[in-house]
């Protein structure tokens, strides 16, 4: 993928999807929770305000975005969400990256 194409390390190829992801997926959007994760407090079909990725440095292992969630900012993992209703660049940025984590 011509995202990491240069990136050899972990690090790398993180900060090559964090920045393929900022530039590429519109924000505010809303999306739903698919999939439960034990280090984040969604349940499936929550639905929260995407409003950001979360900061870099939080981002070295695994996507984080900044949502809305209870009258709170909170950062959880990109890959446990399904957009709602987002334009084309975005939907292609998030199956992108949909498929880099499932294979």
């Amino acid at each position: 993928m011509k995202i990491i194409v240069d990136a050899y390390e972990p690090e790398e190829q993180a900060l090559g999807w964090y920045y393929y992801l900022e530039n590429n997926v519109s924000v505010p959007f809303r999306a739903k929770c698919s999939v439960e994760r034990v280090i984040s407090p969604l349940r499936v079909d929550d639905e929260v305000e995407v409003v950001g990725m979360a900061p870099e440095d939080e981002c070295e292992h695994e996507m984080f975005v900044m949502t809305r969630w209870e009258q709170r900012d909170l950062a959880v993992p990109l890959a446990q969400l399904a957009g709602i209703d987002i334009d084309d660049e975005s939907r292609q940025a998030l199956d992108d990256w949909s498929y880099w984590v499932e294979r």
